[in-house]
């Protein structure tokens, strides 16, 4: 009986030891995955390449996934809850919704140098812009000078939008006309331009790509977008056009999730894409750098800056969002 004892008691140590193992081995790894939107991971965005850079410096291996759209990717994290894979999530706009209680609240060492970057939030800014509709200048047309002309005749069919209830830079639209027109004059436009519109794309890399292939000459994206075809394609024939009502600015964000094992190779990726990844985000990503030390190319000369920034100084009430999405909805999907 005696002898049984000790068997049992060594199975119990040998079982308790083997199913510890694997946390202990995932705590201690040196690997991370970090969730992004679509046109950060896709073949001409700065993923890839940033992190290559990042795994060659430190010796750590980084999974990235890409998600159809930074509204799906939220939506992925949402859903795995405390099972989820991700360390970083990155790519979270200042215009959707997310619940920060989530994230693992730290100070990276360049805050004071980091252009919306707040004590209080544990979503650290990389990137920023000010949405604008992109024209292609060898088209046939006058261009619009306001958002109000988008709704004339003339442009049937020769407008991408993007939908706002799966793209960050469809809520970015959403809220750029509510705050230049208000809620029921925003979505009286909403209706008359969907009519002038060849499609509401899912994604702003599904819309943009449209658009490059010639398939009408407006489309919905960043001041920033023509830099990309300077620098890359010596082409100056997209241009970024400025709107009478003003523009709305945005800002992009990474966090890491309180969920994560590896925190502190979570940290040093984001240090990195605040470092020395930033002017990789400035010309692949064509946003300006959160990071204010960052020198920028001379294409950056060719980006539009506005002159008139209609949410400057303005937090925006994202709890709001879904009330909008639903007015939208109405107004658009019939």
């Amino acid at each position: 009986m005696k002898k049984l004892i000790i068997i049992m008691s060594l199975l119990v140590f040998i079982v308790v030891s083997v199913c510890a193992q694997p946390a202990a081995e995932k705590s201690n790894s040196n690997e991370i995955t970090v969730y992004a939107y679509d046109s950060f991971t896709s073949d001409w965005g700065p993923g890839a390449d940033l992190v290559a850079a990042f795994e060659e410096e430190t010796g750590a291996k980084v999974n990235l996934i890409g998600y159809d759209g930074a509204v799906e990717m939220l939506a992925q994290v949402n859903f795995e809850g405390e099972n989820c894979e991700a360390d970083v999530v990155l790519g979270i706009s200042d215009d959707m919704e997310c619940d920060k209680d989530i994230f693992y609240k730290w100070e990276p060492k360049c805050s004071a140098t980091l252009k919306g970057y707040r004590e209080d939030n544990p979503l650290i800014p990389f990137d920023y812009g000010f949405f604008a509709f992109i024209f292609n200048s060898r088209a046939n047309m006058v261009r619009p000078q306001s958002l109000k002309d988008l709704t004339s005749e003339a442009y049937k069919d020769q407008v991408i939008l993007i939908d706002p209830r799966t793209s960050s830079v469809g809520r970015g639209l959403l809220m750029w006309t509510i705050s230049v027109f208000g809620e029921e004059e925003a979505m009286t436009w909403w209706s008359e331009v969907s009519d002038n519109a060849l499609t509401i794309a899912s994604s702003w890399s599904n819309a943009y790509g449209l658009f490059t292939e010639g398939e009408a000459p407006l489309v919905l994206s960043y001041t920033t977008s023509p830099i990309y075809h300077v620098m890359y394609e010596d082409n100056r024939d997209f241009v970024a056009l400025e709107f009478s009502e003003g523009h709305y600015m945005t800002t992009e964000y990474m966090g890491i999730l309180k969920t994560s094992d590896n925190k502190d190779l979570a940290k040093q990726f984001c240090e990195f894409i605040l470092t020395e990844g930033q002017s990789r985000i400035a010309t692949d990503n064509t946003m300006f750098p959160a990071n204010t030390e960052t020198e920028l190319p001379e294409a950056f000369d060719y980006a539009l800056m506005p002159s008139l920034i209609v949410n400057e100084n303005v937090e925006t009430d994202v709890s709001a969002l879904d009330t909008y999405i639903d007015l939208w909805t109405k107004a658009v999907v019939r």
